[in-house]
């Protein structure tokens, strides 16, 4: 496996992938349903901000629209001086049907955050025509066109991922600070989380993009998350 790479500085390799992250597929056709200047975003640029106090989550007022049933969980989440992890479900009271911790330390996650527009893409470092697109293993991971890196998705859950997805089993969407665990050591920070729900689009057996559904009623896309796998 290549080796793990933390620098932001590495060019988009894959064309399609890149053409991809500048032009939003039918982003003109979602314009009512997705934020590009509130909402989650601008909640997880606080985390610096919150204290152990917010312990569970500061929600974003009432949905203009029920949101729909089928819609898609995404979670960040990690330490404040670690690394973030990304889980997706389909159920928040189920396990993560995909979860890989991310090579980006939550600092600089908050800085790709400042254009209030973040899109994150994973190809598929890995080509399987038998497995489903989300069960690949391998994963090189871009975010607003930049290579971060490269992450192995999990099969099992480590005690804090478990611990995060135990504590946010009732919530919807939201961001905050959550009860660190009480074997856990005070070097890494507190425990932050951004929850969102999306909408999932299935291109084709290999993309997929998940595309976070705002309640706030602004326009535009604020989070975009890309799986991609080369032919």
């Amino acid at each position: 496996m290549p080796s793990v790479h933390s620098s932001p500085c590495y060019p988009m390799e894959n064309p399609a992938l890149a053409s991809l992250l500048r032009h939003t597929t039918g982003e003109s056709k979602r314009s009512s349903k997705f934020s590009s200047g509130g909402g989650l975003l601008k909640m997880f640029k606080l985390f610096p901000m919150l204290t152990s106090g917010c312990k569970m989550v500061a929600l974003l007022g009432r949905p203009r629209k029920m949101l729909k049933d089928s819609a898609t969980t995404g979670t960040i989440f990690g330490y404040r001086k670690g690394r973030v992890s990304l889980a997706i479900q389909e159920d928040t009271r189920q396990m993560p049907i995909f979860l890989i911790e991310l090579p980006m330390l939550a600092s600089a996650l908050n800085k790709e955050m400042a254009s209030d527009i973040m899109r994150i893409a994973l190809e598929s470092e890995t080509k399987s025509s038998k497995k489903k697109l989300m069960e690949e293993f391998v994963w090189a991971v871009y975010c607003n066109g930049r290579k971060v890196g490269y992450s192995i998705r999990r099969k099992q859950m480590s005690d804090d991922e478990l611990h995060v997805m135990q504590h946010l089993r009732g919530v919807s969407m939201g961001a905050g600070v959550l009860p660190t665990a009480s074997d856990h050591k005070d070097s890494d920070g507190e425990m932050t989380y951004m929850r969102a729900r999306f909408e999932r689009v299935v291109g084709s057996k290999d993309s997929e993009a998940l595309y976070m559904i705002n309640p706030d009623g602004a326009q535009g896309p604020e989070l975009s998350i890309f799986f991609v796998r080369p032919h």
